[in-house]
This record gives C-alpha cells, structure tokens and sequence, in this order.
C-alpha cells in the first residue's frame, strides 16, 4: 500500500545556505520537491540537459527567468520548463516563497551552471540578492 509523505516525513535538505528543500518523490524517473526560498534569495543560472521540470507555486511570488525573458509567478500559477532551457529562479516577493518543482528524470547529476547571459537589460538577480542553487 502507498504511504502518505508529507514535509515531516521526508528528508529535508539546505540549499544556498537560507532556502529548503524536502524530497517528497526521489526516484531515478521523477523527483517532487516542496521547497522554501526567503524573500530576495535564489538560485543560479543553470541547464538541464534531460530532465523536464515544472515549477508550481504554493504560496508568495517568485520569477522564473529564462534567456526569452520572466515568467512572473503567483500561488496557483506554474511554468514547465524543457530539457536544455537555461533558467533561473528566485524570490522577488516581500515574504517566503514555497512551491513544488517536479522533474522528470530526476535532476540529480543533470546540472550545469554559468549558462546563459540573462535576457539584454535585465539583471541575473533583483540588487542585494545573492546567487544560490539547488542540487
């Protein structure tokens, strides 16, 4: 029989040193993750050359950016992104955000940073924020 998971129940994790992460799904085909990023905090630039990914938003206001520009993101309000489709996510809200992110395969060991350059005009992340990265 399956068994209920929830964020008590499964392995937690820190990711640039002020944001979690807590593996709700952790399977080599498909990884659901529930994570929590402070208000101005985010993740690097970074590509995965498999995994497909959606990004769904539980509670705050987040920016999905990618080379073609930002996706402005509420609760109820989710993004996929492609394999190969350089992006970037971060808090640009006043409080936490929390959101799923579902990957299809799983994104572990499927990561490469430092790409791309952010849309003509646009900064990497918002002024006074620092990069940070999930695994």
């Amino acid at each position: 029989m399956p068994e209920p998971v929830d964020r008590l129940s499964a392995p937690h994790y820190v990711w640039g040193e002020v944001s979690d992460g807590w593996r709700l799904v952790d399977r080599p085909g498909l990884s659901v993750v529930e994570e929590r990023v402070p208000a101005g905090a985010g993740e690097e630039w970074h590509v995965h050359a498999e995994a497909r990914q959606f990004f769904y938003v539980l509670e705050g206001e987040a920016v999905l950016r990618t080379a073609d520009g930002d996706v402005a993101l509420a609760p109820g309000r989710g993004v996929e992104i492609s394999p190969g489709l350089p992006h970037q996510f971060f808090n640009r809200g006043p409080g936490d955000v929390r959101f799923l992110v579902i990957s299809a395969p799983s994104t572990r060991a499927d990561r490469a940073a430092g790409t791309p350059s952010p849309p003509r005009g646009a900064e990497s992340l918002p002024r006074g924020a620092e990069p940070m990265r999930t695994d």
